[in-house]
């Protein structure tokens, strides 16, 4: 399936950035379908989802895929679909499993107001493709709607099941993905999984590369709380137990406190390669740490210049304390957001920032983690992504990258695929 591989890989590589206008029927009907899929506001509660859904479901049936389940889920639908493999032949001895590509239909809420042009009128100006959620991630969608419409046009037999995954709250709640990895896993199940959301690369105006990202790993989401309670008085007699002072008492430990450095796979790769290609003193600063990576001073080098790049990061984000001018506060307190790095138990973070936060503040999970190790780098799918780049772009660099972020890749991984 290296074929299906190069052929998506080639189209997203390009798929954000307008092209000159096409002479071909099916470049233009594939750039009509980019405008009108951007120009559906699929944000979350306009209820707009089932437009988009039922558009993409009549691109697939124009050329005969016809395996399309639309699941609703709270406000909102994700849909999965399946190209079936070619009949087996009598000298395959087993049947492949299936590849599974993803993308979410989602975006974010865009006020009208607050940009100079309509966010989701989608225009080409300045050489690039605009519109809300162009590139996050409507270019995925249609990338993989597009590559199998040509794939299908021209013959191609899949010699396993290609399914498609198109989730709808990938911005919000995500429980397209969760359901997918749990509910819905024997629709969805797959060797491995190409998500579109991940990785992309940087072309510099005058057409040199810069490189190209593979995103195998991804840190983890959870939220604390850090609350502080008292039986509270008047301002005009203070205790020497004040909540606001207890909370900024631990929200400063916090502030100062240093995770345990780590590195994976894909991060000392990915390190590794940018040291390579930086002569200059952000290369020397991570060869450095890359040869004691232990040394929390190094390594806070790097964070500096690469927040959240080398450990577990946890960060104060919201704030609320007391209830009147006049009375002392009987409850203070504060949300902590935390990027687990993978592979570290989200129990285990628990506990440190119990231990930051000290006996008068007591810590509570507000948004659980969902551990998600790091994907193995393929040698196969990273040679058929190399395949795919060096059509266009000749000794691109490809580099394996973790997000910092979130996407719908965490649940798979988190389930197996």
């Amino acid at each position: 399936m290296k074929s299906l591989i190069a052929v998506l890989a080639a189209f997203l590589s390009t798929a954000a950035w307008a092209q000159p206008a096409p002479a071909d029927t099916r470049a233009r009907a594939e750039r009509d379908l980019f405008e009108r899929v951007v120009e559906i506001p699929t944000v979350a509660g306009r209820g707009e989802m089932p437009r988009l859904t039922t558009l993409l479901a009549e691109e697939f049936r124009s050329v005969g895929i016809t395996d399309i389940q639309i699941k609703p889920h709270g406000d909102t639908q994700s849909m999965i679909v399946r190209w079936p493999a070619a009949r087996r032949s009598s000298g395959q001895a087993t049947r492949l499993r299936p590849i599974l590509l993803m993308a979410h239909m989602d975006v974010v809420e865009a006020r009208r107001a607050d940009w100079t042009h309509d966010p989701f009128e989608f225009r080409e100006a300045d050489g690039y493709y605009w519109g809300r959620g162009a590139a996050d991630n409507k270019a995925g969608v249609v990338a993989i709607v597009a590559v199998l419409k040509r794939l299908k046009a021209s013959g191609f037999q899949p010699n396993r099941d290609i399914i498609v995954l198109f989730t709808g709250d990938e911005e919000t709640q995500q429980d397209g993905a969760r359901l997918a990895a749990s509910e819905w896993r024997s629709l969805i199940d797959a060797e491995y999984a190409l998500n579109s959301d991940g990785g992309g690369g940087s072309i510099y105006r005058d057409g040199r590369v810069r490189g190209f990202g593979f995103q195998t790993a991804e840190k983890v989401y959870a939220d604390f709380r850090f609350l502080a309670t008292n039986r509270g008085g008047h301002s005009s007699a203070p205790r020497a137990d004040n909540a606001i002072y207890q909370l900024a008492g631990a929200l400063r430990n916090l502030e100062a406190y240093r995770f345990t450095p780590l590195l994976n796979e894909t991060t000392r790769a990915s390190f590794e390669a940018t040291a390579s290609s930086d002569s200059g003193l952000w290369g020397a600063t991570i060869r450095v740490w890359l040869d004691d990576p232990q040394n929390v001073e190094k390594a806070d080098a790097v964070e500096a210049l690469s927040p959240g790049s080398t450990r577990t990061r946890c960060i104060a984000t919201q704030l609320a304390a007391g209830h009147a001018p006049n009375a002392l506060p009987q409850r203070a307190e504060a949300t902590v957001n935390c990027r687990i790095f993978p592979g570290v138990d989200p129990a285990a973070v628990l506990a440190e920032l119990e231990a930051i936060a000290g006996r008068e503040v007591r810590v509570e999970v507000i948004d659980a983690a969902v551990p998600s190790p790091a994907s193995p780098l393929r040698a196969d799918i990273m040679d058929a992504f190399r395949a795919a780049l060096s059509r266009k772009y000749p000794n691109a660099p490809l580099v394996p990258v973790q997000l910092n972020g979130a996407t719908d890749g965490a649940y798979l991984r988190a389930a197996g695929i």
